[in-house]
C-alpha cells in the first residue's frame, strides 16, 4: 500500500480509538479536509500531522509509526523500531 494512503489510515484509526469524530478536529481541519486527508487524497504538512498528533493525544511518531506497519503488511513494530533505532544511533550528532 502506498504509504499516503496508509497515513490516512493510520490517522482514521488513530482517531476513532479515542472516540472522536471528524468534527472533533474543527479548530485546526475541516471535516471535508479530515475525510480527504483519511482517504488518502491530501499529503498533509508535517506541520498538520503535529497539529493532528496534539489533538489527539499521541505523538506524531505514533502516526508515522502506525502508517509504516500498515503500508508495510508483515512488518513488525519490534523490526521498525529496531530500524529506526540502528539508524540513529549511527548518525554522529
Amino acid at each position: 500500500m502506498e504509504i499516503q494512503k496508509a497515513l490516512g489510515l493510520a490517522i482514521k484509526e488513530i482517531r476513532l480509538s479515542k472516540e472522536l469524530t471528524q468534527e472533533y478536529f474543527s479548530d485546526i481541519s475541516s471535516r471535508t479536509y479530515m475525510s480527504v486527508l483519511e482517504n488518502g487524497r491530501k499529503k498533509p504538512s508535517v506541520d498538520k500531522i503535529d497539529s493532528l498528533a496534539n489533538a489527539v493525544g499521541v505523538h506524531p511518531l505514533t502516526i508515522l509509526t502506525l502508517s509504516y506497519l500498515i503500508a508495510n503488511e508483515g512488518l513488525s513494530l519490534a523490526d521498525l523500531q529496531k530500524k529506526v533505532s540502528d539508524e540513529l544511533s549511527s548518525i554522529n550528532r
